[in-house]
């Protein structure tokens, strides 16, 4: 496990000393985020306060809940649906789709492997009718295609009502509540009608940053060997450009890997002091409007509150900053632009990884591995985003994409697959993970981590959280792998 630390609930509590109070202290002892400071536990004078309203509505009417309703999270609740399930899926915004809709991310990665279409199922459908909202895109395309958020946020809340999901919006985790040492009893949700207890018989953790699995007390790595994730970036558009969309050629041009783009001389000219480097990747997602997902905030911990919302006041002086470059620098299309949104989510793309019974490894990358229990394929490359340190010699050599020794991209028709085990966390009997925390080494995180694979993974965690309720006593472990593969090849999906 070189560069990585693999946490513990109870690792945590006994390193801080907070083991003998684990059941009294209510943060402690259902939040207890392992291997992050003291200080974001306990106030700085180390007080504490007993909360004295120990009892809330209880709300214990679901079979699957399902907490996060990013992509991996609406694929897992219409799938567990679709199984028969009574599912409930609480998101904290108030639309679906997390950075494709909240976070404006402008462009789906890629959906094939440069011969067919790998990510199906739910996936496709999704796809396909997110395409409908981009009508400008050639209709058989299927890599980097545009995102309209707006539409998308429709694709996803019909798709859901079609399912007979239940939805909870404006509504946060605040505490797991556990049974046992093993099991889930029931989830604290905080939102308008204060505080709530929802009990399901399985729950699938779709936070992105694993909260639900690791206060229940899964074991998990975050970051390098120095606790530092990639950085995040804060998408934002622009509308009211001077474009012609049937030359989109030259629009193309204005991507950081082209060395002609205009950030390297915003990055050059030294005016703009939060563009560090010449990440800039531009999308035209309708008439004389693009969406950017362009510039690196660096150190963010989206585990800890004060990082993340220090981090979105920068993301909006950032985003401000792209916008008075590229009038400096190319006004022939921005001169009379006009900055109009930021995401509402920062985009994270690294927190959490949580232990699963598996730990999909770079050997299994490199090696375009095949698994018995796979649910589906990816072949996203390792898209690992530098680090701050790593800036200096991207800088020198102008090198946008320079991979600084990362594994070279798959060739047409390679993928590999992603194992059922790395959805199932270590030591929890009633809890499934999908989306960019699911079991991998690091390095290869930042390939799966990205929305088509994050509805693969939902499908199946989705699918799978029903069938342990009918078939193993709730036991996700214990789930009938061929009888899933099977199911998920009927729905659509593709794997080996």
């Amino acid at each position: 496990m070189s560069n990585e630390r693999l946490f513990s609930r109870r690792s945590f509590l006994k390193a801080s000393g907070l083991l003998a109070l684990a059941s009294t202290f209510p943060i402690a002892s259902t939040s207890a985020q392992t291997g992050e400071k003291l200080k974001d536990l306990l106030s700085k004078n180390n007080r504490s306060l007993q909360l004295k309203k120990t009892k809330v509505l209880l709300d214990d009417q679901w079979d699957v809940i399902v907490v996060g309703g990013g992509p991996s999270g609406c694929a897992a609740a219409i799938a567990s649906a679709r199984e028969g399930a009574k599912t409930l899926l609480i998101e904290s915004m108030g639309c679906l789709g997390g950075m494709g809709t909240s976070g404006l991310v402008p462009a789906w990665t890629p959906f094939s492997d440069g011969e067919r279409m790998i990510y199906r199922g739910i996936a496709e459908k999704v796809f396909n009718e997110s395409k409908k909202g981009v009508p400008f895109e050639p209709k058989e395309k299927m890599d980097w295609v545009a995102i309209n958020p707006e539409w998308l946020k429709l694709v996803y809340d019909r798709m859901v009502a079609e399912n007979n999901v239940k939805v909870l919006f404006f509504s946060h985790l605040a505490s797991v509540e556990m049974k046992n040492e093993k099991e889930v009893d029931a989830i604290i949700i905080s939102n308008k009608s204060g505080l709530t207890a929802y009990r399901a018989k399985v729950y699938v953790d779709c936070t992105g940053d694993g909260d639900l699995a690791a206060w229940a007390g899964a074991s998990f790595t975050k970051g390098n060997s120095k606790g530092i994730s990639m950085p995040a970036t804060h998408c934002f558009e622009i509308v009211n450009l001077n474009v012609n969309p049937s030359n989109i050629e030259s629009f193309n041009s204005l991507y950081g890997g082209n060395k002609k783009s205009p950030i390297w001389e915003i990055v050059e000219s030294k005016k703009y002091s939060l563009i560090k480097d010449a990440h800039l990747c531009i999308n035209y997602i309708g008439p004389n409007a693009v969406g950017l997902n362009a510039g690196h905030l660096f150190e963010v911990d989206s585990t800890n509150p004060q990082s993340l919302s220090n981090a979105m006041s920068r993301g909006r002086e950032l985003a401000n900053q792209f916008m008075a470059g590229l009038k400096e620098f190319r006004p022939d299309i921005f001169a009379n632009s006009v900055l109009v949104n930021t995401g509402q989510l920062m985009g994270i793309r690294e927190s959490r990884i949580i232990e699963g019974d598996y730990r999909l490894t770079l050997k299994d990358w490199i090696a375009r591995a095949t698994f018995p229990d796979e649910i589906g394929r990816n072949n996203y490359f390792i898209d690992i985003h530098n680090s701050e340190e790593e800036i200096d010699k991207v800088l020198k050599e102008k090198n946008f994409e320079n991979n600084l020794g990362r594994p070279e991209p798959y060739k047409k028709g390679e993928s590999h697959g992603i194992p059922y085990r790395c959805l199932t966390p270590k030591r929890l009997k009633n809890v499934l993970v999908a989306g960019r925390c699911i079991s991998t080494e690091q390095i290869v995180q930042g390939s799966v981590r990205v929305q088509s694979a994050c509805l693969v993974t939902g499908e199946a965690a989705g699918m799978a959280a029903a069938h342990a309720i009918q078939q193993h006593k709730n036991d996700v472990h214990l789930v009938n792998v061929d009888y899933l593969r099977k199911r998920l090849k009927e729905e659509g999906q593709y794997f080996k």
